[in-house]
């Protein structure tokens, strides 16, 4: 006892008076210390050139550190860590940075190439669904298997006796209390007995609308198109890639109800591809006369398209896609289930960069796709990082904390009183559902439910957290409720209490959390002496910019007014209006655009070098300019006045007087932490470094 007794001094004085020689001390600031390594370790990780060695990029680095460490200081000087803002931004970042020691590594990993592996097939498939709330009563979850039940077997053509529908009846009137409701359900499987048995495609689709409780499946017949991995919700997802092609699966439980998986096709996954389309919008609803017009319009392009002229001048002039016309059609990349069915089955029929499809009607409207590019599924370790964040974000997710749970539990020695739990449980009652029940009947139930290491929660504490967690759920027993509020008051019990020992048992947690405290500190303090105050003291600002005006300066620039014309007859017309010195730009405007607002438009100014590509294109003397064709208009420019270099107002230069102000306002700040804090290098040590 002693001895350990001891040992626990020794090393906490020398920890706290005295560091090992292989490790000295660099720098002192205040009375914090900085190691050697310590210092290294920032630095390298924030300077990875070549020259990283080198004793004046580590002195150089070794100031702003300084600065850093200084500006550290002083906001803990002003008890800005203490802050409840502080407080609550740190932790919300803690919980961030704890997640991936909350999980199971291991199972993330296998979580991960599983759906790396799935990626690789696409999978063509259609359902039916049965909806189902996770929470609810089991006599509603039974109704629903039943149903669905007797739907696979309807499905799978097996004999569905009378009696089986008479006994589903009798269950339904005495389950579901809507008679509208009871009515529905019991009419959709009556419903199956008028059509032909048999186990084809077409049957399950008719099947699909007559009994699913997904609305699409009325217009597709629950047909979902293809997927691949992480497209679906997880056990949908795996049920689907166990099933084989043409078969049916068994009903897979998921957060919406009870889902039949019947798989149409397989196929290779045919990758990403890039494509740019014109597009006629036309309604689902449309009248024909509508629909007429559409067909003819998209019929035209597609006639202009094969009589040479370029695609993405008539998805720029004509495409109703407003948001990709812009840029010839152009639409972002996308793969599999990304698209409409019709559109992606065009898209990925092309062979050929370049090649494009005759059109083709989807429930948007018309559209004429050209492929500019395809590329097949990424390797695993391109792909790895976006997986590991997709697979974290996705229901699966939760296998590998469950892992986690159970070794957090064998590790602190995790302990239960089920029958401690029961008396909670007995209490709740019906206000439970309408998120109306109070914890004050619990206020003397100390006994205890779990023990988690050193920590006991008791009854109590079971009680408070279902009367914040509770929430109005409908059709779900209290006792329900109950039970999964103590499944989650167990989980965050046990990852709270991990995360408490995060700092102590990975040190590159710690470390990284001392990061983020400081860099927050450091953020606020800037923004309140530097960033802020430049743009509130306008006062300050305007003396600066009074003192510095000199550094503000206009290049050369002209007054001129640029002429845009929708061709060369409208240019002509222009210029002769502006012989007219009545003629007022508004007036020509006005005159020009009477047939089109698209004939002309006006932009005028004082331009530099760079603000403006028509008037760096011509000559920079007075008067008018010669024609200059673009994209199919007529631009001229008229140079009105050639301006010498002059100085800029505070307001025409604000954005980078306000820049050098703060800077300079940092620099004085600097001089005023170094006066105000003593802070001392170890030259020796400092020579040391990269060597």
């Amino acid at each position: 006892m002693k001895k350990n007794l001891f040992l626990a001094l020794a090393l906490i004085i020398c920890f706290k008076f005295g560091y090992s020689q292989s490790d000295p001390v660099l720098l002192t600031v205040g009375d914090e210390k900085i190691t050697k390594s310590e210092f290294e370790k920032v630095y390298h990780k924030n300077n990875n050139k070549e020259n990283s060695n080198d004793p004046v990029a580590v002195k150089e680095y070794l100031e702003l550190y300084i600065n850093y460490k200084l500006k550290v200081k002083e906001a803990e000087e002003e008890k800005m860590d203490t802050s409840e803002t502080f407080v609550n931004e740190l932790s919300g970042y803690r919980k961030q940075l704890a997640q991936p020691y909350l999980t199971d590594k291991d199972v993330t990993d296998s979580l991960i190439m599983e759906a790396y592996n799935r990626m690789k097939k696409d999978v063509h498939a259609a359902h039916v669904l049965i909806k189902l709330t996770p929470d609810a009563l089991p006599k509603d979850t039974l109704e629903a298997y039943t149903r669905i039940m007797i739907i696979r077997d309807y499905l799978t053509g097996k004999t569905i006796a009378p009696a089986r529908i008479t006994e589903y009846e009798a269950m339904v009137k005495k389950t579901v209390k809507d008679s509208a409701e009871s009515k529905k359900k019991i009419e959709s499987i009556k419903g199956l007995m008028k059509e032909k048995q048999d186990a084809g495609k077409d049957n399950f689709q008719k099947v699909s609308k007559l009994t699913s409780d997904d609305p699409s499946a009325k217009q597709n017949g629950g047909d979902l198109g293809f997927f691949t991995g992480l497209q679906m919700v997880y056990p949908f997802e795996t049920i689907a890639y166990q099933t084989k092609a043409g078969e049916i699966s068994m009903p897979v439980r998921t957060k919406y109800g009870y889902h039949l998986i019947k798989i149409l096709e397989t196929r290779p996954a045919v990758g990403e591809i890039h494509v740019a389309h014109v597009m006629v919008k036309l309604a689902e609803n449309a009248d024909d006369s509508t629909k007429q017009k559409a067909k003819q319009k998209i019929d035209e392009l597609y006639a202009k398209l094969k009589g040479g002229e370029k695609f993405e001048d008539l998805a720029t002039q004509f495409s109703d896609d407003k948001g990709s016309a812009k840029s010839g059609g152009v639409l972002p990349w996308f793969g599999t289930g990304k698209m409409v069915p019709e559109f992606e089955a065009a898209a990925f029929s092309l062979k050929n960069d370049g090649d494009y499809a005759s059109p083709i009607q989807t429930s948007y409207g018309w559209h004429i796709i050209k492929r500019l590019e395809k590329k097949d599924i990424a390797s695993f370790e391109d792909k790895k990082a976006d997986l590991k964040n997709q697979v974290t974000r996705d229901s699966r997710s939760e296998l590998s904390k469950t892992t986690m749970l159970n070794k957090i539990k064998k590790e602190y020695n995790f302990k239960e009183v089920s029958k401690n739990k029961e008396e909670v449980i007995s209490l709740l009652d019906t206000s439970l559902t309408n998120g109306e029940w109070k914890a004050s009947g619990a206020e003397k139930m100390t006994k205890p439910l779990i023990t988690i290491g050193t920590i006991t929660y008791t009854q109590k504490d079971f009680a408070d957290y279902i009367g914040t967690h509770q929430a109005k759920r409908a059709n779900t027993s209290p006792q329900a409720i109950g039970y999964s509020l103590y499944d989650s008051f167990v989980s965050d019990k046990l990852l709270g209490y991990e995360e408490s020992k995060l700092d102590d048992k990975y040190p590159e947690f710690r470390s990284l959390m001392r990061e983020y405290r400081d860099g927050i500190l450091l953020f606020d303090l800037t923004d309140k002496k530097v960033w802020s105050k430049a743009v509130k003291d306008s006062t300050g600002l305007q003396d600066f910019y009074d003192k510095n005006k000199a550094n503000y300066k206009w290049s050369e620039r002209v007054s001129a007014v640029v002429y845009t014309c929708a061709n060369k007859e409208i240019a002509e017309k222009v210029r002769k209006l502006l012989k007219d010195k009545s003629m007022t730009e508004t007036k020509i405007t006005d005159e020009i655009n009477k047939d089109s607002q698209l004939n002309l438009t006006i932009k005028d100014g004082k331009f530099a070098k760079g603000d403006n590509e028509m008037v760096d294109t011509v000559k920079w003397v007075k008067g008018l300019s010669p024609d200059i064709a673009k994209n199919g208009q007529i631009i001229f420019v008229d140079i009105k006045e050639m301006l010498s270099p002059e100085s800029k107002s505070l307001e025409e230069s604000k954005g980078l007087v306000t820049a050098d102000y703060q800077n300079h306002l940092e620099k004085n700040w600097i001089e005023q932490l170094r006066k105000k804090y003593p802070y001392k290098v170890n030259e020796q040590v400092l020579n040391t470094i990269g060597k």
